[in-house]
């Protein structure tokens, strides 16, 4: 495929990672209130829906990668639409709690063959090698995705009630996400790309890859856990610092224009580094933000900003350091089984953050999420021993 012709591509699955972001993973920061007041649930087991389908995404994502390797994405894209809208009527029609988390399970196998990883393996088995300029405009794309969708969320609330946006939310994605991946999104090679003859794909590792892949898989763990308790319990962290509540949520909104500003930064180096070097710098950035955070430095703006460039380039780095460790034939099977760790790690999280925020404290929590950065820094530069020598 001609580079000219990725634009649409890319395009459309930027329009597809928006909607499934939002309709998914940030879909309770506007809805679980509305939620627990209407229904009398508890507001901790209507969050609790999250964990569960993260969970779900987590335990499907190996397969998830695999068959995109084997067959491409297109049809497992379209599958995420389906299961996406299933699980948002069932929502929407759900008459108790029980029937609500069941529904969470459908919306867990939306989120693991519809997010960033089956859309980054999607990429590779187009493109190969090629492929991490497309995966980081792609980012760029998802993070519009809050930006978007928490204003739509509020719209809908308004006017047709948290029940009615779940199911606008179904209708879009079977009227705009399932139409683009099957018009837009193209079969993949015969092939995989680049692959050698006699070659047969698969995720054998040799023993400096096997070491390529626990550390990877420990990044994306840490990473995971600390991006997981600073997005649910950040205004409580900078509360317990003595900051007012309006002036938290200003702060907060500081790290998604810090997200994507990184992350035109990166797309303008147009990939002449390795991205272990995105990783690294990732991993610093998060870390000297957090650290800022933890001294109680007077400069909470600066450290959410650090912090949230940080993140922004993670995603990145997150598609593009397996691309570059372990090259584009066993990509998607690599991504799928590297993306199980994270996502089981982001559904714990949360819960894990509020037990050390009640029995411990504040300050107790800002140092288990400086310990898990300065951890993650360490294992980033531990990744560079085991790279390919060019």
């Amino acid at each position: 495929m001609a580079p000219a012709r990725r634009w649409p591509v890319i395009s459309a699955l930027g329009v597809v990672q928006i909607l499934t972001w939002g309709s998914s993973f940030y879909l309770l920061s506007v809805l679980a209130a509305p939620m627990s007041k209407d229904t009398g649930w508890p507001l901790g087991w209507v969050i609790g829906g999250l964990s569960l389908g993260l969970l779900v995404a987590g335990l499907v994502s190996p397969r998830v990668g695999a068959f995109i390797g084997e067959h491409g994405g297109r049809p497992v894209l379209a599958f995420a639409a389906i299961a996406l809208a299933l699980g948002l009527m069932g929502l929407a029609l759900a008459p108790n709690l029980t029937a609500y988390l069941a529904a969470w399970l459908l919306v867990g196998l939306g989120m693991g063959t519809g997010l960033y990883d089956p859309a980054f393996a999607t990429l590779g088995r187009l493109y190969g090698a090629e492929a991490r300029p497309a995966i980081t405009t792609l980012t760029l794309w998802g993070g519009f995705a809050s930006t978007v969708c928490w204003p739509l969320s509020a719209f809908l609330i308004e006017r047709v009630g948290w029940r009615g946006t779940c199911l606008a939310y179904a209708g879009l994605h079977l009227s705009v996400t399932l139409p683009l991946v099957l018009l837009a999104i193209p079969r993949p090679p015969a092939h995989p790309v680049t692959r050698s003859e006699g070659a047969i794909p698969g995720v054998r590792l040799d023993g400096r890859e096997r070491r390529a892949f626990l550390l990877m898989a420990g990044v994306l763990t840490l990473g995971g856990t600390v991006m997981a308790m600073v997005s649910v319990h950040l205004i409580t962290l900078l509360q317990a610092r003595g900051v007012a509540l309006t002036s938290a949520v200003a702060y907060g909104a500081l790290i998604g224009p810090a997200q994507v500003g990184a992350r035109i930064v990166e797309m303008a180096g147009k990939g002449r580094h390795h991205p272990l070097w995105t990783l690294t710098a990732a991993m610093v950035l998060v870390v000297l933000g957090i650290a800022m955070l933890t001294a109680g430095l007077p400069l909470v703006g600066l450290a959410l900003v650090l912090y949230g460039a940080g993140n922004g380039i993670y995603s990145i780095a997150r598609g593009t350091v397996p691309l570059g460790l372990f090259g584009p034939e066993r990509y998607a099977a690599l991504v799928g089984r590297l993306a199980r760790p994270g996502l089981v790690a982001q559904a714990l999280a949360p819960s894990v953050g509020a037990l050390v925020l009640t029995h411990a404290g504040a300050d107790a929590t800002y140092a288990l999420l400086s310990v898990l950065a300065v951890a993650n820094v360490a294992l980033a530069l531990s990744l560079w021993r085991v790279r390919p020598r060019s």
